[in-house]
């Protein structure tokens, strides 16, 4: 299916490796030109470097991290005009309610709630004048259905989606889509410091505790980049126009939800 956003620019943050390369290996398959950013220069080069290889698409790379002002300045900087938006973050750490500090509450907010609004607001403009644009934020599965020792997750992640629940449907008139994306697990990194936690508290291997949490999902299996970074590029698309203000669980099934 042509995408028909061939030749359009995407930002696509925290995208040197997991779910965002693979949102960002997707855009570029389409004809997407890329401004890629993450904190390791040295891994955002490499994936800057596969992708222009492998598509032929302008690859631009800011190195930095996004939830600072000076960072998302640079970053902004770079991806003036941007039509495209993929907000990503790494989740905070897993823990207890009563553990948490005001401070943890903070960080968490600033990564993956106020990070991507701020993002949302210097972007959107520009796609409203242009009567064009796609926002796509990658959330977590715990907005649907909370993970108990996820709670600094749960909580921004919330919050980013009551944002996007308001200003989906304000902007939707100038062509300009915000959606959201709901991954449970897939196989980053972000999985194997998951399950590493597992091993520790039950002294077992990875195998075994991939296979206890692969047997919890009704796919039998952990989800892929590649697959996620597919429906991303989908919702980026002109033919997602009609598509405004949604949650999209990437689960394998897993959160046991009606709706």
């Amino acid at each position: 299916m042509d995408l028909g956003i061939k030749g359009k620019t995407a930002l696509v943050t925290a995208s040197s490796k997991g779910l965002g390369r693979g949102c960002a290996e997707a855009l570029a398959a389409a004809g997407v030109n890329l401004v890629l950013n993450a904190r390791g220069a040295e891994a955002l080069e490499t994936t800057a470097a596969v992708i222009r290889a492998a598509h032929g698409v302008q690859v631009t790379t800011v190195a930095g991290d996004i939830t600072t002002e000076k960072g998302r300045a640079r970053v902004l900087a770079a991806a003036a005009g941007a039509d495209i938006l993929v907000t990503n973050a790494g989740g905070p750490p897993p823990g207890l309610w009563s553990d948490w500090s005001r401070d943890d509450f903070i960080r968490a907010l600033d990564a993956n709630m106020l990070t991507p609004i701020a993002l949302m607001q210097a972007l959107l403009p520009g796609m409203i004048g242009r009567k064009w644009g796609r926002v796509v934020n990658i959330t977590s599965q715990s907005v649907k259905g909370p993970i108990a020792q996820l709670g600094l997750s749960n909580a921004a992640r919330a919050g980013l989606t009551g944002f996007v629940a308001g200003t989906s449907r304000q902007v939707a008139e100038h062509g300009v889509t915000i959606n959201n994306m709901l991954p449970g697990i897939h196989d980053t990194d972000r999985a194997t410091a998951l399950d590493s936690g597992v091993i520790k508290a039950k002294g077992i291997t990875m195998d075994q505790a991939r296979a206890e949490r692969a047997a919890t999902i009704p796919a039998r299996r952990y989800g892929t980049s590649a697959e996620f970074g597919a429906m991303c590029a989908f919702l980026c698309s002109a033919h997602a126009g009609f598509i405004v203000g949604q949650n999209i669980l990437l689960d394998g099934g897993a959160t046991n939800v009606t709706l």
